[in-house]
């Protein structure tokens, strides 16, 4: 097995909103596929892996605090009190919240829609998970678990945007028909709910926990350019070679330095408004 990393600049093109709602603990680790009879599917006998770990070098930033005293009832959610989770170094100086996908390597591969829906909830008037990522096709559910008044505002690059209203305790659906790293979402509602969905065509991705580690199972053998994204500090690559039935390992260093600015983000959707979207049209812009 070769490995060879390379870091490439912050790639954050994307005039968009975040959502609210932050990180998780749980690693993601893609979706389950649908049966589908034109789908590849990976032999048992062939099936590899690829592990790894992202890794923090230098001093922990302090995480930044965000004042919810507006908003007693989440409050009251975070008894040691709320911080964005823009950067969050775990206790073994690895890094949370970084979204580790296939970005090259699949070929012509086609993959069957997961089955599963992945929920990304407000709570305490953040987002959770902080990171989520889906496959094309996949259910992704908002939830409001709050009761306050949250919506969750996307505006995509290669998908449609939306704005969803959510004035109480309850789920809403959406889906994603094209594959997009990263899309942010946020509530206008409250400033501070920020979070990021990354969309792609296959089953290949996971979300750095609280360990740091990802691992992308059931691949087929092969040769892989390996992407990982983070927020504030950018986009790295790895390429990684495995065999049948072999586990490839890489590693992902990411440090203070490599900080760019947040992905921009736009202003608010207005459903009614049409006008920018019809003179692109007639320009010949995408």
């Amino acid at each position: 097995m070769s490995v060879m990393r390379t870091f490439s600049p912050f790639l954050a093109v994307m005039l968009v909103l975040p959502v609210a709602c932050g990180g998780g603990a749980e690693q993601d680790t893609g979706g389950t596929p649908a049966g589908d009879a034109n789908a590849y599917t990976v032999p048992a006998d062939s099936a590899a892996v690829i592990a790894g770990v992202v890794h923090f070098e230098g001093t922990a930033p302090t995480p930044e605090p965000i004042d919810m005293s507006d908003e007693p009832t989440c409050v009251e959610k975070h008894p040691e009190g709320p911080a964005h989770r823009r950067v969050v170094v775990n206790d073994n100086g690895t890094l949370r919240n970084v979204f580790v996908w296939v970005r090259e390597g699949l070929g012509d591969r086609r993959f069957g829609a997961a089955t599963d829906q992945k929920v990304i909830d407000q709570t305490g008037c953040m987002y959770e998970p902080h990171i989520t990522g889906v496959q094309t096709g996949q259910a992704l559910v908002f939830r409001n678990s709050d009761g306050l008044l949250h919506n969750v505002n996307a505006q995509p690059e290669a998908n449609r945007p939306f704005n969803i209203s959510q004035p109480t305790n309850m789920d809403s659906e959406r889906t994603f028909s094209q594959p997009e790293v990263m899309i942010p979402l946020r509530c206008d509602v409250h400033g501070w709910m920020e979070a990021y969905v990354g969309v792609v065509d296959h089953p290949y991705f996971a979300v750095t926990g609280e360990d740091g580690s990802f691992r992308i199972e059931n691949l087929p053998p092969g040769d892989y350019t390996i992407e990982a994204w983070h927020e504030q500090y950018g986009t790295q690559t790895a390429q990684v070679s495995v065999a049948a039935q072999q586990t490839g390992e890489t590693t992902f260093t990411f440090n203070a330095g490599m900080a760019g600015r947040p992905v921009p983000l736009g202003p608010p959707l207005d459903p009614h408004d049409h006008g920018p979207v019809a003179t692109a049209a007639a320009g010949g812009a995408h």
